[in-house]
């Protein structure tokens, strides 16, 4: 055999081995092909909460959870990347010595959480569980226990609450919530309210009249004619000390509230007891143990506060006056080495108001320990009297009202239990009222001896066609004495942490001013600053607002101030104004804004630079620059990326930082640095199946309206992007939306459509700004959107004849405008859509009462006036006098119980639209609000939504209900729920 031949005969052999050796590689080892996102992916998205980090920063502890699937706890070490995880783990804390982390762990969702009325977090610390079902779902929780550095985990189950004092790392305090009652649902037999167990100031609305024909559910046993109403008084439950350095535990039985102090060597704790020589509020030394009584006796005893240095402590009881058909609370006092609280207040003492009484709500220090805050109230009513008329079920709407009816309705519940915040000076004892009816908010802050008080009362009435105004005083907490400051004031007003200025924005002059205390000299800050310090861009018929202000100086030298882009500082007399960041914000176009990271800071300090969160106008690149507090210097550029970055949150004892970032195909996972953002990396990864699917990009770009002003939007394309291709157009419109470029948006049900499901199943999705002159909304919007659209259909690669639109509440109003204009759009969903603004103008906006007249006039409706003096401009931007020119396809969602647009506006379109024989589709989901709130109802409308728009744009054939529609005997069966089953596994790497 020739040499040649060998070699051919080898190469062909070569061949064929590698074949083989081919065929035999895993398929799986290939990079599979990028698949749309279906509704299956959207159960099982898992987002990140709870993110913490150790004191020390070597350790980060955060939550994944998804809709679909249990979560977990993961906690990372940052040095080492190892990795503990715990089935169902939320809302973890670590001790301050960074040793252990203490979790919640709620029930698997398998359980049957409708009978059990469904898991809760555990309350906040400070806080406490609440009353009947909430408490009882909390109940079902388990708190874990995570020791570091092993990872060994300890639990315990049926924990309502975990609390850690602030400073210690030795104590955890684990309280056991009620179990869930027998047979389900939760909560007591009984009523009561939140009053000490009397009648109670919240009781609500009398409970609504039975159906014709059908009965009232049956209630507990009535009390005997003439017998007074029993008192509730729920019973305690186990609280566990746990010591976390030797594991051992204390329980204390029948406790109802509790609270440490900042350091951990005094726990306060209240008991409820069936036994009523038991009830009290007691005091534990951690260090042997000794228990002090501090207040005994058949009662509720609640909200346990100690002060900052922890060697003072204030509670509530109304067990003085318990055997009384009424018994209000007093306020309580004991220092350490005290042997038992005394009484401080009660509806007998000295300065308090006629008919008033301490309120339920929950006492506090002033920082300094000299204080005690408290609330005021007029006493709860007596029981009511068994037979007792209940009143008759009609409202009388007076026109002297200073609220609507409906707004009276709503803030019920507020007004019955309304407070008046008060003041006890420990020094001597001395109660001072510093709220009262005709002053209702006080809010003491950081000073001693002074505070801002507002009262809306004289201008009550206006809120329905224009702003909330109050007057604005200054109350000197010492005596109660005020004095007013600004008159039918809206902007608002602040004290300087020094107590010596009062700061305020003037919008009628677009200008800042002080106004010092001592002597009364007001001085305006701004008025020889060239540039603006109002809203540039600012476009309703309402006097704009300013950029805000970063704060104050060290001692109340001096305020900063934001304009558009810079940061200012000026003294509080008006002198010696500078830019702090050298105008290098307005030069470049980027946003500087002054951000701590240490929360308990109070002043802006200015012996070291300060950090500047930094946008840039243009790209929405985001970042953080550096600047000298003093000085001339311009700011230093720390890190800025073309991405969003997230909340930062700083190690309380290290150079470390979290935070997330994120584009519109990255999510935003978290990412560590050092404190000068170096060294960065991330160091989660909650969806690794995104890799799976088609996403998208976004980019910003400009077009000119119709007057021809630059707007910017933002186009989002498919991955796979192919520029010679026709593709749909979907458009998706509210008012400026350019500033979201970076957002991501994660594959979910909602009412409106989901950006990333439309780009990954092959639309290009456009969001244009639109922005808006006085008087005619709909007009401008369409001088918008029109060119918007027409800029991308010039470039070539969206078919004109399949372009879409959607938009919800405001947006949908402009959509439903838009189509009495322009028959560019082959189909169109205008949810929750004004259609005539003049039976909208006359509505009122249900979840808060109001008349809808103020938007009109003063905000986003922008026609500026009430429509007998803007008669043309109310018929010529409402849709329904201009029905007939409809040419496209219309849905809508509109559902009967929303609370901010009338739902008989979706009527009046639809029903012109029915009669003219246009094609129309109203969806109504009884019962739901303005948004979807149920996720069943966000799938079934999801699926309806894309099913029309995918007909139309995508050419899909059209759905039975578009062909039929459904009969109201068939409503509601079809089940969609089968379109979110996964169908895979999802991947375990990084979850």
């Amino acid at each position: 055999m020739s040499k040649r031949l060998q070699q051919q005969l080898f190469g062909m052999v070569f061949i064929v081995v590698a074949l083989v050796a081919w065929s035999a590689f895993p398929v799986g080892a290939q990079s599979p092909a990028k698949r749309p996102l279906g509704y299956d992916a959207v159960d099982y998205w898992r987002s990140i909460g709870g993110t913490r980090l150790s004191d020390d920063g070597q350790w980060l502890a955060y939550a994944l959870t998804s809709q679909g699937e249990d979560g977990e706890l993961v906690v990372r070490n940052l040095a080492s990347g190892q990795e503990f995880r715990h089935p169902r783990g939320s809302a973890p804390t670590f001790t301050p010595d960074s040793r252990f982390v203490l979790f919640t762990i709620v029930p698997p969702k398998t359980d049957d959480d409708e009978a059990a009325g469904g898991a809760a977090a555990p309350a906040a610390a400070g806080g406490e569980a609440g009353e009947g079902a909430g408490a009882n779902a909390a109940a079902r929780n388990s708190a874990g226990i995570m020791a570091l550095p092993g990872g060994q985990v300890t639990t315990v189950e049926q924990i309502s609450t975990i609390r850690l004092a602030p400073e210690s790392s030795v104590w955890v305090a684990l309280h056991k919530g009620r179990p869930p009652a027998a047979g389900g649902r939760g909560g007591r037999a009984g009523g009561g309210g939140a009053r000490g167990g009397g009648a109670g100031r919240a009781g609500g609305a009398a409970p609504a009249t039975p159906p014709a024909g059908g009965e009232a559910a049956q209630a507990a046993t009535p009390a005997a004619p003439g017998a007074p109403a029993e008192k509730r008084k729920d019973p305690g439950s186990d609280l566990i000390i746990r010591n976390l350095t030797t594991g051992a535990d204390i329980t204390l039985t029948e406790v109802s509230s509790f609270a440490w102090n900042k350091g951990g060597s005094w726990l306060a704790y209240a008991v409820s007891s069936t036994d009523a020589a038991k009830d009290g509020a007691f005091a534990r030394q951690m260090s042997d143990g000794a228990t002090r009584a501090l207040q005994t006796g058949r009662g509720n005893y609640k909200s346990p506060a100690f002060d900052d240095a922890g060697a003072q402590l204030a509670f509530l009881s109304d067990q003085a006056e318990y055997d009384k058909p009424v018994s209000p609370y007093r306020l309580y006092y004991w220092k350490a080495g005290d042997n038992a609280a005394t009484e401080l207040v009660s509806g007998a003492t000295r300065g308090m108001p006629a008919g008033m009484v301490v309120h339920d709500s929950a006492p506090s220090f002033s920082d300094d320990g000299k204080q005690i805050r408290l609330n005021t109230a007029p006493p709860p009513p007596p029981p009511a009297e068994p037979n007792a008329r209940r009143p008759i079920n009609v409202d009388l709407w007076h026109y002297q009202d200073p609220l609507l009816q409906p707004m009276q309705r709503v803030r019920a519940t507020q007004e019955r239990n309304r407070s008046y915040r008060a003041v006890v000076h420990l020094g001597d004892k001395r109660f001072v009222q510093l709220a009262t009816p005709d002053l209702p908010s006080v809010s003491p802050g950081t000073h001693p001896e002074r505070a801002l008080g507002t009262s809306p009362l004289p201008y009550q009435q206006e809120v329905s066609w224009d702003r909330t105004y109050t007057d604005v005083y200054l109350v000197n907490l010492r005596n109660g004495q005020r004095r007013k400051l600004l008159e039918k004031w809206g902007p608002g007003a602040s004290l300087s942490p020094g107590g010596d200025y009062v700061l305020f924005f003037d919008d009628t002059k677009g200008h800042w001013f002080s106004h010092r205390v001592s002597d009364g000299l007001r001085v305006n800050l701004t008025e020889r600053i060239s540039v603006r310090f109002v809203n540039e861009s600012h476009d309703s018929p309402s006097l704009p607002g300013s950029y805000g202000s970063a704060g104050w100086t060290e001692g109340d030298r001096g305020v900063w101030l934001y304009d558009r882009y810079d940061i200012w500082e000026v003294g509080p007399d008006g002198s010696n104004a500078r830019l702090v960041t050298g105008g290098e914000g307005r030069k470049q176009g980027l946003v500087f804004r002054y951000r701590s990271l240490d929360p308990e800071q109070r002043a802006i300090p200015t012996n070291a630079p300060v950090l500047l969160a930094t946008t840039d106008d243009a790209t929405r690149a985001s970042g953080f620059y550096r600047v000298a507090a003093t000085g001339a210097a311009a700011p230093e550029k720390i890190v800025m990326l073309d991405k969003s970055f997230g909340a930062v949150t700083k190690a309380k004892h290290a150079d470390r930082l979290v935070f997330t970032l994120s584009r519109f195909e990255e999510f935003p996972n978290l990412w560590v640095s050092d404190g000068h953002f170096g060294n960065m990396r991330k160091v989660s990864d909650a969806n690794p199946q995104q890799a799976e699917y088609v996403w998208g990009t976004s980019e910003v770009i400009h077009y000119y309206n119709a007057d021809g002003i630059k707007l910017r939007a933002i186009l989002t394309k498919p991955e796979n992007f192919d520029p010679t291709k026709q593709y749909p157009l979907m458009v998706y419109i509210y008012e400026q939306l350019s500033q979201g470029l970076h957002g991501f948006s994660a594959p979910s049900v909602g009412t409106s459509i989901n950006v990333t499901r439309y780009v990954s199943n092959g639309y290009v999705v456009l969001r244009p700004d639109i922005i808006y002159n006085t008087g005619y909304p709909g007009e401008d919007a369409e001088k918008c959107v029109i060119p918007a659209v027409n800029t991308v259909l010039a470039r070539g690669y969206i078919d004109p004849k399949r372009v879409g639109i959607q938009g919800h509440s405001w947006g949908g109003y402009q959509i439903t405008h838009l189509i009495t204009r322009t028959n560019m759009f082959a189909a169109v969903q205008a949810g929750a859509s004004v259609s005539n603004m003049i039976s909208a103008y006359g509505g009122i906006r249900w979840g808060t009462g109001m008349s809808r007249a103020f938007q009109y006039e003063r905000t986003q409706s922008r026609i500026g006036a009430p429509p007998w003096d803007a008669t043309l401009q109310f018929i010529e931007n409402s849709p329904i006098f201009w029905v007939e020119k409809v040419r496209t396809p219309y849905l809508t969602i509109h559902n009967d119980a929303d609370d901010a647009v009338p739902w008989y506006q979706a009527i009046e379109f639809f029903s012109a639209l029915r009669r003219l024989g246009k094609e129309a589709y109203f969806f109504n989901y009884n019962g739901e609000l303005h948004g979807l709130r149920n996720r069943d109802n966000m799938k079934h409308w999801t699926v309806h939504q894309d099913e029309f728009f995918d007909h139309y744009l995508l050419g899909k054939p059209k759905p039975e209900w578009m062909e039929k529609g459904v009969p109201f005997l068939e409503r509601g069966t079809r089940d969609v729920s089968g379109l979110f089953k996964l169908t895979a596994p999802p991947p375990a790497g990084g979850r």
